[in-house]
């Protein structure tokens, strides 16, 4: 009986793996940047894809070709994708380039934020322990349910008649 509760750290010794050390230090990870000083990173939501390019500058933020606060009229989507910059302290720091297809407005306006969030974390990674607790990095895998056969919706059935 003795012999099975070892512990797992035998357990561990037995199949040739060592177990993590819990003091160990965070990966460290490296500044990536073209050769214009760029750095670029792709950002999606629902079906929206993002391509994202950030460098130094004066803020100014481009959405295919057009100013932000001309492609997102509503004020809640240009606070969305301001946010990378709020929680990183960098407001009008860097200037963004970027191409968005696909989904609505909402969804653009995701992709934008998670590819901001990356670009930025890869010209500077110092800033993603604060991007990755704010939630910017991960990417939301939430996309609209398909239609089923036999229903109206992809959950609403038709309506039942008795006669």
């Amino acid at each position: 009986m003795s012999d099975i509760s070892q512990g797992l750290e035998s357990l561990g010794q037995m199949t040739g793996q060592t177990p993590p050390r819990p003091n160990e230090p965070a990966p460290i990870y490296e500044r990536k940047v073209d050769k214009l000083g760029r750095a670029y990173a792709t950002g999606k939501r629902k079906n929206a894809i993002a391509r994202v390019w950030v460098k130094p500058g004066k803020g100014k933020i481009t959405i295919n070709g057009r100013d932000s606060e001309v492609y997102f009229a509503r004020p809640v989507l240009r606070m969305m994708i301001n946010q990378p910059f709020k929680v990183t302290d960098r407001q009008g720091e860097f200037d963004v380039v970027c191409t968005v297809v696909g989904s609505g407005l909402s969804g653009q306006a995701g992709a934008v934020r998670h590819g901001i969030s990356k670009a930025l974390s890869d010209y500077e990674p110092a800033l993603r322990p604060a991007l990755k607790h704010a939630g910017f990095l991960t990417r939301d895998s939430r996309v609209v349910e398909r239609k089923k056969y036999g229903r109206k919706k992809a959950r609403r059935s038709f309506q039942f008649s008795k006669r």
